[in-house]
């Protein structure tokens, strides 16, 4: 007997999904590995099986979900509006299984399994920033636990740190929230940037002022940072954003915009003639580095030693 919709129309049959099975969670690991590799061929060297094993397992977990995730074909690999929806549900499962792991560990009064750290980018050639030492340490204190480092924008680092995508996250410090722990780390000194081929390179900076500047095409950020709020501070005409420093540094490098950078960042770029810093001594602002733990569910001990070890680096006198 065929069910009908109130509008007459067949209802499509749907597989329910019923409990999680390992074999589903090994799925489903399969499929974000796939989905951030950018494809079944890209994923086999990261998962050591074949292609066609990957796409088997694909397969397999779009009859078990009854959807379509992802279409593949000369085109590339594209997910579905369905596939990205799976995906970030997965994201947040294999959190919550992490975590859940991760407290068992702790009623063992163990460490082991995985520690998911982001990082805001260009952090590494900060002479400031010793999450390098703070690694080492943790490592050294921590030998079992798994480190995994993700780069990202403030934003994605924070929401990944409240939904347990990330166990913690170093950024600058811009606003706060409840629902995270912080812990004071460095400092960042960023400057005003022209590129070569700009007509603020090589000119008189000695007359410019924060109302000169606005003649000037800017590139900001584009999420809440520091560098946002300064920019509408200080009203500068924003005509190109950016979501990272790399990004901001290939629009100075254009010659057209104007943009703050990390002055340690910077330093090569200027070194070769290639970037100018504009009255370094005026045009310039200072961030805090922070590092964020989510508050409740509380975090697991690996993830309390890695702040420790942050904390403690950052407060050891400079080697």
């Amino acid at each position: 007997m065929q069910v009908k919709t109130p509008a007459g129309a067949p209802e499509k049959s749907r597989a329910l999904l019923g409990q999680l099975s390992d074999m589903d969670l090994r799925l489903l690991r399969v499929f974000k590995t796939v989905v951030e590799c950018g494809g079944m061929s890209a994923a086999e060297l990261e998962l050591n099986i074949g292609t066609s094993t990957v796409s088997r397992h694909v397969k397999d977990l779009e009859t078990r979900l009854s959807l379509v995730l992802c279409r593949r074909g000369r085109a590339g690999f594209a997910l579905t509006a369905e596939g990205q929806r799976v995906y970030d549900e997965t994201l947040r499962l294999l959190a919550s299984v992490q975590a859940f792991r991760s407290s068992v560990d702790d009623i063992h009064h163990r460490m082991g399994g995985a520690l998911d750290v982001a990082v805001f980018d260009k952090t590494a050639s900060n002479p400031e920033a010793r999450v390098d030492l703070a690694m080492a340490r943790f490592a050294e204190r921590a030998p079992e636990v798994a480190l995994n480092v993700h780069i990202g924008s403030i934003n994605a680092i924070e929401r990944g740190v409240i939904d347990g995508a990330f166990q913690v996250g170093i950024i600058p410090a811009h606003r706060s929230s409840r629902t995270l722990a912080y812990g004071e780390l460095f400092g960042e000194t960023m400057l005003l940037y022209c590129g070569e081929r700009h007509p603020l390179f090589g000119a008189a900076h000695g007359k410019l002022s924060w109302a000169r500047l606005r003649e000037y095409a800017f590139a900001g950020l584009g999420y809440h940072s520091p560098n946002m709020a300064l920019t509408h501070r200080a009203q500068l005409t924003r005509k190109a954003t950016g979501f990272d420093q790399e990004a901001i540094a290939l629009l100075v490098l254009s010659g057209r915009y104007l943009g703050f950078l990390p002055d340690h960042y910077a330093q090569a770029f200027e070194q070769a003639g290639r970037m100018q810093a504009i009255a370094p001594e005026r045009f310039r602002y200072e961030c805090r580095f922070v590092s964020l733990l989510r508050r409740s569910p509380a975090p697991s001990r690996a993830a309390k030693l890695f702040h420790d070890c942050l904390v403690e680096a950052h407060a050891a006198p400079t080697p």
